[in-house]
């Protein structure tokens, strides 16, 4: 279920092109690998704030303790 927010949320932030690799072991430690147009001319940095801020919410909450983050932009 966390899986179809996390991925909802970040869909809605970068666009329906976003290609989002996302795995979890146990629910609450998750690692993605997003690639999307919408990173180009964004640093790496950039790049995680922007997926950051899609998921503030739902970090906040504590209903994700961590995100092991690997981006790219995509043509």
């Amino acid at each position: 279920m966390q899986e179809q927010l996390i991925e909802a949320r970040i869909r809605a932030a970068l666009g329906d092109d976003a290609q989002i690799e996302l795995s979890t072991f146990d629910g609450v430690h998750y690692s993605a690998v997003v690639k999307a147009k919408a990173f180009a001319g964004h640093s790496r940095l950039e790049q995680h704030r922007m997926v950051m801020k899609a998921l503030e919410d739902v970090i906040s909450s504590n209903e994700v303790h961590a995100l092991q983050l690997k981006t790219q932009a995509t043509s």
